[in-house]
């Protein structure tokens, strides 16, 4: 590389504009706040009264992404790039506004402000676009909680929100987290406050949340949350018909002032008290077969109420709103049906005198609850006891019945070979492929008998499953990796082989799925690695603590796989004589 000529001039420090990278001139005569990116959306320069507005000195704006450093949603999210419009007119170098968007400040809080962007060209004839940032129309600031005042959002903001309503609310299945996410898109987009009135399977209704925008960020009011009086079926109030399924309305603290006629009503009124709202909007949550609940979004630092052309618009969030409801009941009834069937595919652990045992199981994350992995320890025909973890693929009911299909099976064949796991497996090999429909399946099977010198044998086999672990008193680990074979279901002819191992005094066996050392981020030999270490800390654990503790800290967080989990210690050495 050639050498760089000496200029004379000091280079710019961290967060000053290039010398010549601005045409001189640029900011005078604005008088809002103003800052120029590059085409790649970094801030170039900044104008005094943007130090003002967003709280931070222009060094720390220079040299920043605009788009991560100040763009937000109405709650203080980051706003994904797809959604930028800001972004997407310094692409396309085009001059656009918009009336309402939210920014960060440097204290946390965001602000809404109007935008205006126009390209511009920087000194050196690269691309780049000035953006001036200024107060809504009818907007005030001077809100504690920086929400600003009630603007009239345009029908492009509309057709936004609806839109993002529907991505946020159907990505999640669960019910609270839904919830959480409407108050989101509402505060203090549209209101000050947002309540969740939900009507339970047995017809009950619960006041599921009530947030406000405090801070720049949602606070809730749990004093205000909780069990609600039943809806009464005659009431012409607001919220009693929204929960009838009747159309939105607008109510305010002089709806309730007079006598209540319910215990509803006596609630709104405390509600209104309590709140201080002066306006509010109320609309049904319905489903696709039923009514769900009703939404109330409130107003009560914003001066303007609502008027009866909010409620088209209300009515559009609710009818989403409802439809993700729907799907996320479904989804929980039906993750309820697989924990019941879980519990009883999995069997209760016998007791084996002189023994310590205890099982584990936790569910995949984000599948239906109910999967293919499974453990089991039952008697055999000559009094020895049999241990058995395995996998079969999948992780749905069809993987659950499979599972109970082939554990039944190899209790069967256990039982009927007593002295050799392997010969065991081999017949459930066989069978697996002429009498079931499971695809592909690993297991490790063994035999646990007591020797006359009172030590404890284990006997197994291994068909393409994690290997055992053995952790002595003293911390020291070894993964029994012997008797390795292929997995179930291959149709593979070699013959199976046994290992056979005395267990030391007071030493912890576990048996476990790939579910417990499987990670996207790291190979299968660090997750064993991790599994070694965890249970070698913990070994003088007892033994419960021990599989709570290394189910808890062993499992990797990216790991969504269902794990079973099956743990057993030995006894101290037998007395002498």
């Amino acid at each position: 590389m050639g050498a760089v000529p000496d200029t004379g001039e000091s280079p710019p420090r961290a967060g000053q504009a290039a010398p010549g990278a601005m045409p001189d001139g640029m900011f005078a005569g604005i008088a809002s706040a103003a800052f120029v990116v590059d085409d790649e959306g970094i801030i170039v320069t900044a104008n005094d009264q943007s130090e003002r507005l967003f709280q931070r000195s222009v060094d720390e704006l220079m040299g920043q992404d605009a788009h991560d450093l100040l763009h937000r949603d109405g709650h203080g999210h980051a706003l994904p790039r797809t959604r930028c419009g800001l972004r997407e007119a310094l692409l396309t170098h085009s001059t656009r506004h918009r009336d309402v968007d939210w920014f960060a400040r440097g204290d946390g809080s965001v602000i809404s402000l109007s935008w205006l962007i126009t390209p511009c060209a920087l000194a050196a004839g690269t691309p780049g676009a000035l953006i001036l940032l200024y107060p809504p129309q009818d907007s005030t600031e001077g809100h504690e909680d920086g929400s600003g005042s009630g603007t009239a959002l345009t029908e492009l903001d509309r057709l936004a929100l609806l839109a993002e309503t529907t991505t946020q609310l159907t990505s999640t299945l669960d019910v609270d987290e839904a919830l959480r996410r409407l108050a989101g898109l509402t505060v203090p987009r549209l209101a000050d406050w947002a309540v969740v009135d939900l009507i339970t399977e047995v017809d009950e209704v619960r006041r599921a949340l009530v947030v406000r925008h405090e801070g720049g960020r949602l606070v809730e009011r749990p004093d205000l949350q909780g069990p609600m009086p039943p809806v009464p079926q005659e009431s012409p109030m607001p919220l009693s018909r929204a929960l009838r399924g009747a159309a939105s309305s607008i109510a305010g603290p002089s709806t309730y002032c007079g006598p209540p006629d319910s215990g509803m009503a006596v609630e709104q009124q405390r509600l209104f008290a309590e709140t201080g709202m002066h306006s509010a909007a109320i609309a049904p949550i319905r489903g696709l077969r039923e009514v769900l609940g009703a939404l109330t979004l409130g107003r009560s630092h914003r001066p303007d109420p609502f008027s009866a052309s909010d409620l088209p618009l209300l009515e559009d969030l609710t009818r989403r709103a409802g439809l993700a409801l729907d799907n996320a009941r479904l989804y929980q009834s039906q993750r309820k049906v697989a924990e019941t069937m879980q519990r009883h595919l999995l069997p209760q652990i016998p007791i084996v005198a002189g023994l310590e045992m205890t099982a584990r199981y936790g569910p995949a994350a984000h599948a239906s609850q109910v999967g293919g992995d499974w453990y089991d320890a039952f008697p055999l025909a000559d009094g020895a006891t049999a241990l058995a973890v395995g996998d079969v693929v999948g992780h749905d009911l069809d993987a659950a019945g499979g599972m109970a299909q082939i554990r039944n099976m190899l209790r069967a064949f256990a039982w009927t070979h007593p002295d050799s796991p392997g010969l065991a497996v081999s017949r459930l090999d066989q069978a697996i492929l002429h009498i079931t429909q499971v695809p592909m399946v690993t297991m490790v099977l063994a035999r646990l008998a007591l020797r006359d010198d009172g030590l404890w044998q284990l006997h197994w086999t291994n068909a393409g499953h994690p290997p055992p672990l053995l952790v002595t008193h003293d911390g020291r680990t070894r993964f029994l990796a012997d008797a390795h074979g292929l997995l179930l279901g291959t149709g593979g002819k070699a013959a199976r082989t046994d290992a056979v191992l005395a267990l030391p005094p007071r030493s912890t066996l576990v048996l476990y799925t790939d579910g417990l050392i499987e990670s996207r981020r790291h190979t299968l030999d660090e997750g064993m690695d991790r599994l070694s270490r965890h249970a070698a800390s913990l070994a003088r654990r007892p033994l419960d603590s021990f599989s709570d503790c290394l189910l808890d800290r062993a499992r990797p967080d990216d790991n969504d796989d269902d794990v079973a989990f099956l743990a057993l210690r030995t006894p101290g050495s037998l007395s002498p004589g």
